[in-house]
């Protein structure tokens, strides 16, 4: 199964893919979705959006996953935020992904198995995780982070719903 993990930002929206194949998580591709803050919001979406698009048509993933907003302070930052999180919603929806969302907290817990880890941390279990990884960027890093999260969560999920198949539930 190929996952495709996105970072939204309205700056910058981090892209990573990986593999999964049984207890295996391979690294694909990682990189990023850049925007000028100079350009109309309409024109820096819509920059987001192509960019995701073509990401998704190059590599082919089956899922995708999507990092939750969290609430600002700044709501303006906030609702800018919520803007380019709808439009890295939308690209892999179109292409008829399933999108799974999952909160910081979680997808650090998955992946460095502390839930306040900090930037660093994150980055140096990617890089453990996937042996040879050239990172791109912290958002790439970032979405790499949500792709492995979501590679574990959907192992978990299989593996329950194999036993409650055996044991002829749903």
């Amino acid at each position: 199964m190929r996952l495709i993990g996105l970072d939204p930002g309205l700056k910058t929206t981090g892209w990573g893919v990986v593999d999964v194949a049984g207890s295996r998580i391979a690294h694909v591709e990682n990189g990023s979705v850049s925007t000028d803050a100079r350009s109309p919001i309409g024109e820096r979406l819509a920059r987001l959006y192509d960019g995701l698009v073509a990401v998704i048509e190059r590599l082919e993933p089956d899922e995708a996953a999507v990092e939750e907003t969290f609430v600002n302070v700044n709501a303006a930052s906030t609702l800018k935020l919520g803007l380019a999180r709808g439009v890295v919603i939308l690209a892999p929806a179109r292409a008829g992904l399933p999108v799974a969302e999952y909160s910081a907290n979680a997808i650090k817990k998955s992946v460095v198995g502390f839930g306040h880890a900090e930037k660093a941390q994150i980055q140096a279990m990617v890089r453990r995780l996937l042996p040879g990884v050239e990172l791109s960027g912290a958002d790439a890093a970032d979405a790499l982070a949500l792709a492995i999260c979501h590679a574990h969560h959907a192992a978990s999920r299989g593996t329950l719903a194999r036993a409650l198949a055996a044991q002829g539930r749903r």
